[in-house]
């Protein structure tokens, strides 16, 4: 059991984990050993997920997310493969608790009329400044 927040919790089992050959440096280690790991989570079809997070973690997941709704995320930083697991298990937990946020709902609101004016006279005074560097004179 992975506890994501106190309400939400995967089973490891929900987890899929396939280890592969990692790019960039590392000598001959990077031709032998599958260090990078390849985690992949089915939110879309995850009972450990309430829905409105299910669908806020599909839009955070962004293109780590497939059509059908399986999150992959894949960790290669690290030279050990057990130190690779364990950052993409908690880049997965990371994305899961920010999921689980929810947003604020936005109050409509309307500028006060002392600053739409002060806006407009200032406005008019740009003006009458860039009229008078014209040479013209028409008010």
């Amino acid at each position: 059991m992975i506890r994501i927040t106190r309400n939400i919790a995967l089973q490891e089992s929900e987890i899929e984990e396939t280890f592969v050959r990692a790019s960039g440096p590392g000598g001959q280690n990077v031709n032998k050993v599958s260090t990078a790991v390849q985690l992949r989570f089915d939110a879309a079809n995850s009972s450990s997920l309430p829905d409105d997070v299910r669908t806020r973690l599909l839009a955070l997941a962004g293109s780590r997310a497939t059509a059908n709704g399986v999150i992959t995320i894949t960790a290669q930083r690290f030279r050990l493969q057990s130190r690779n697991r364990a950052d993409a298990l908690e880049r997965l937990v990371s994305l899961i608790r920010e999921a689980s946020h929810r947003p604020k709902p936005r109050k409509a609101t309307r500028p006060p009329r002392a600053s739409r004016q002060r806006r407009l006279d200032t406005k008019k005074q740009r003006g009458e400044v860039k009229r008078s560097r014209s040479g013209r004179m028409d008010f």
